[in-house]
């Protein structure tokens, strides 16, 4: 029985590689076992879970390119694990991350990127008895965000206030 061998739709596609000049690197990103993207862009950051104490996260403007240092400045997030990261739709400045420690914080980034740790949230939304394991911003409206922990319970908390951008 003579086998068909079927030619490849892709076979005269060809790209340039990536150059390590133009990427990220020497990122610490986390090792917890979650089904998570572990990390989270928008037009202006990219936000990066990382491995350490408690819940840290990296946030780094897009723009950046090389090694990223060791002591780069982070977001101490969490006393747990951070499980996700999610920016909001509507203010590129603002970051919302949730965690094993059973809260969700939202976070309030300088416009030209963090220059020293942050550690005070904007807001700390709790609620859940057990860890909180997914977050997403209302794609239509501003300030409302969804939580979802283990006891198959979902939290929306709407925010009255919009979150103003701060200066460190």
């Amino acid at each position: 029985m003579a086998q068909i061998v079927r030619q490849s739709k892709f076979r005269h596609v060809f790209c340039k590689p990536v150059k390590h000049e133009s990427c990220m690197s020497d990122i610490r990103v986390t090792e917890i076992t979650w089904d998570s993207l572990f990390c989270d862009v928008n037009p202006k950051f990219i936000a990066f879970i990382n491995r350490g104490a408690g819940g840290p996260f990296m946030v780094i403007p897009v723009n950046k390119i090389g090694r990223i240092d060791k002591d780069y400045p982070f977001v101490d997030a969490h006393k747990a694990p951070c499980l996700e990261v999610a920016w909001s739709p509507f203010n590129d400045n603002v970051i919302a991350s949730c965690s094993e420690d059973t809260t969700c914080k939202v976070w309030v980034i300088p416009d030209r990127g963090l220059s020293r740790n942050l550690s005070e949230p904007a807001v700390e939304l709790t609620g859940h008895q057990k860890r909180v394991n997914t977050i997403a911003w209302h794609p239509v409206a501003n300030n409302v965000l969804l939580t979802a922990g283990n006891l198959w319970g979902l939290d929306i908390f709407l925010r009255k206030k919009p979150l103003k951008n701060c200066k460190l």
